[in-house]
Formats: C-alpha cells, sequence, structure tokens
C-alpha cells in the first residue's frame, strides 16, 4: 500500500497503517494457534511481541472525537477461544512466575501468572482496534487508535513484556526443541511397527493363498 495516496490524516500515516497491519496478522495467528506447534508458536511469538511492541510506542496518539469509548467486538466466548488454544499449546509450560504484579509486594509467595492470559488480553484489544479500524470511520478509527495506545500503556504493553519474558526463556532452554524431536521419534517408530505388521500380514495372507 502506498501511504502517500491515502487521505491526510493521522490514521492513515505510515506508522499506524505498520500497526495496523502487524495487529491483524496477531490477531489471525493467535486464532489459529492450534493449527501450528508449540516449538513453532514460540519462535513466532518471539519475534511477532516485540513487533507489535515497537510499533505501538512509535505512534503519535491524536485527541479524541467522541466522548466514551469505541465499540466492543471482542466477547467472552472469543476471548476464551483464544486463551484455551495457547493453553493447550504450551500445556505446562503456560504458566510462568510474575514479578510486576501490583500485589507483588504484599505476597510473601510466588504469584503464578499465564501466557496463554496475557496473549488472550492481548487478542482482545489488537481485535477491537482493528475491527473499529475496519470500518472506515475515520472519527472511530482516530478513538479507536486514541484507546488502544492508552490501554497499551496501561496494562496490554505490560502484558506483553510478560508474556515475551516467559517464553523467551523458553525458546532458550536446553529443552527447547526436543519434544519435536521425541514426536518424530514416535510417530517413525509407530510409521516402523506399522510396516512391520503390515508386511507380516501380506506375508501369511501370500502363504494362506498357497494353501489354498
Amino acid at each position: 500500500m502506498n501511504t502517500d495516496q491515502l487521505p491526510n490524516h493521522l490514521v492513515y500515516s505510515k506508522n499506524v497503517i505498520e500497526f495496523v497491519t502487524v495487529a491483524a496478522e496477531t490477531c489471525f495467528f493467535l486464532e489459529h494457534a492450534v493449527e501450528t506447534t508449540k516449538e513453532d508458536f514460540i519462535l513466532k511469538t518471539v519475534k511477532m511481541l516485540p513487533l507489535l511492541y515497537l510499533k505501538a510506542s512509535l505512534i503519535d496518539v491524536p485527541n479524541k472525537v467522541n466522548e466514551g469509548g469505541t465499540e466492543r467486538f471482542v466477547n467472552e466466548e472469543d476471548y476464551f477461544f483464544v486463551r484455551e488454544q495457547v493453553e493447550q499449546l504450551l500445556g505446562i509450560d503456560d504458566t510462568y512466575l510474575e514479578v510486576f504484579h501490583p500485589d507483588m509486594a504484599l505476597s510473601d509467595t510466588p504469584i503464578a501468572a499465564f501466557i496463554s492470559e496475557n496473549m488472550a488480553d492481548i487478542y482482545q484489544e489488537m481485535k477491537d482496534f482493528a475491527a473499529n479500524f475496519q470500518l472506515g470511520d475515520v472519527d472511530i478509527m482516530n478513538d479507536a487508535l486514541v484507546d488502544c495506545i492508552a490501554a497499551f500503556g496501561e496494562h496490554w504493553g505490560q502484558k506483553l513484556l510478560n508474556a515475551l519474558r516467559a517464553l523467551h526463556a523458553l525458546r532458550f532452554s536446553d529443552e527447547f526443541g526436543t519434544e519435536s524431536e521425541l514426536l518424530k521419534a514416535e510417530m517413525q517408530t509407530k510409521m516402523d511397527r506399522n510396516t512391520f505388521l503390515n508386511f507380516l500380514q501380506d506375508d501369511m495372507e501370500e502363504e494362506m493363498g498357497s494353501l489354498l
């Protein structure tokens, strides 16, 4: 897309268009997380999340046009769909220890947090923003951008960094990739076993045929 040909408004600026693009790609990826492997999910998110954070931090926030918030499109079912996909994909690695939780200073024990919950929170903000942006009304697009960047500073930016910290630890752990290798070995074992059983069955059928 040639941004020079777009209307002269902040919502059509290069930085905003790039942010919208990354936000939409993030939503699509999380909606189809179940279609990838755990290893590929981690590899993708440790690249995607820093880019999303960078694009959000480069936005020049405009003034709001209308009072009140913009429309919300993500319902509870959508939220839990994304959360459960990521939770099932990561398994026990979904949980990590939170260090930036507001209650941390008052707690004597570590506070558990979940990558899947962080990702679902990010998804909700990105999807609502992108859906409002798709309406094509400049005032709505403007206010959706204001709300999204305000929420970035208030909560989803920190949740992004928290999830990234946990995902980074998984990506560079000594065990990373071993599950895929074990799965490949297991699949190969099943293939070898099935091949052997098919061979025995064919051999027995030939012997039976010769006897008859």
